[in-house]
């Protein structure tokens, strides 16, 4: 039988920089030219299959609009992972995406698995941000990066496969841990019995 796990995944950046649009690709692999801003925050799940363990996604994709701001917290604080995302379009919201990261890491669990999407890949007739800048950021923070577009689908299902199989692996090397801690202390008993 295969094990379950659930991972909760917040969706955080600017406004629209298609987080709704990433989500709802990843999920229904369907694009809308009109999507409508998110109010508050929308949640979706999927489940995936890593190796022989079920992922199932808890996905709260969260307005950008900066009056809700300050709702986000509320989300990512008992969050496994989260998607951090741009558009490639606009450096001043791959500043934004970094200001995200700063409020996560200081906020955030501190084990939480960072993903950056660098979105609307789609418009790279268009780029403003340096791909080389945005994967040494990636590299500094150790997130996962991938440039995405939720329109054309280039990326997004990587994307969400490569941070399932991090928290997987996260999570078997945590199990790892704990099994050779119970082991040394049964030992450490036994050697120090009569």
């Amino acid at each position: 039988m295969n094990e379950t796990v659930q991972v909760k995944l917040v969706v955080l950046g600017q406004a629209g920089v298609g987080k709704s649009s990433i989500v709802l690709r990843y999920i229904t692999d369907s694009f809308r030219e009109d999507q409508e801003p998110t109010i508050g925050a929308a949640f979706l799940s999927k489940m995936i299959l890593v190796g022989d363990t079920h992922v199932k996604f808890n996905i709260w994709d969260t307005a950008g609009q900066e009056k809700y701001h300050s709702l986000a917290r509320m989300y990512y604080y008992d969050t496994s992972a989260v998607i951090l995302v741009y558009d490639i379009t606009s450096y001043e919201s791959f500043e934004a995406m970094k200001k995200w990261y700063q409020e996560v890491s200081e906020h955030g669990p501190q084990d939480i698995l960072v993903g950056i999407a660098g979105n609307k890949e789609d418009l790279v007739d268009q780029e403003e941000v340096d791909i080389t800048e945005a994967r040494a950021f990636a590299a500094s923070v150790g997130a996962v990066f991938k440039k995405t577009s939720a329109k054309s689908n280039y990326g997004i299902e990587q994307l969400f496969k490569e941070i399932a199989s991090k928290v997987n692996f996260q999570r078997e090397a945590l199990k790892k841990q704990q099994e050779r801690i119970k082991l040394e202390a049964t030992q450490e008993n036994k050697d120090g019995c009569c």
